[in-house]
């Protein structure tokens, strides 16, 4: 139901409670209707499950600005292939489209974040190396971000080799504020 429970720094306490107080509260609406019990959850379930995005997208389309006026659109895709084993250089591509709603361009930096899941190798996050990199969307626009770097990852442990990753996760900051935007 869009709680998140955990992220990559680990378990959200808010998640964890938010999640408990809302089966509470769904017990509670079955308890308390003498009919419709079925129809009713169902119905809150779904309206609970679609109010949150809409939202989302209302306040982006019309209230926000800066940062928080920036969508991404969860496809980003890395590949990485060693250059030279020997040096530990590494050839690095990400792709991903942010669109900013507001009528004012936004320029911000981007950082790429590894995966919650997999913890013990380094991937999306060996972009950094060559980051963090300066974005501007103009007003109103879709933007495919393509970063293509030569990385030296000779000091960084437990990285990948090679290899692909998709709905890679993000971070945007500007000069007061940060969001992490992730994949699916």
């Amino acid at each position: 139901m869009s709680f998140p429970i955990r992220d990559h720094e680990g378990y959200i306490m808010l998640g964890i409670f938010g999640s408990i107080l809302f089966v509470i509260a769904m017990i509670l609406l079955v308890i308390g209707l003498k009919k419709y019990h079925f129809r009713s959850v169902l119905l809150v379930a779904i309206i609970y499950s679609l109010l949150p995005n809409a939202l989302i997208f209302i306040y982006q389309e019309t209230f926000a600005t800066g940062i928080y006026a920036v969508s991404y659109d969860q496809m980003g895709r890395c590949e990485f292939d060693t250059i030279d084993e020997d040096l530990k250089i590494m050839e690095g591509e990400c792709q991903l489209e942010l669109k900013n709603h507001s009528n004012k361009p936004v320029t911000f930096e981007l950082e790429f974040l590894d995966s919650y899941i997999a913890k013990e190798n380094r991937s999306e996050s060996l972009m950094n190396v060559a980051g963090p990199f300066a974005i501007t969307i103009e007003g109103n626009q879709k933007k495919l971000i393509d970063l293509k770097e030569t990385l030296d990852v000779s000091t960084i442990p437990n990285h990948i080799h090679s290899g692909y990753s998709n709905n890679v996760h993000i971070k945007i900051i500007d000069n007061k504020a940060s969001r992490i935007l992730s994949g699916l």
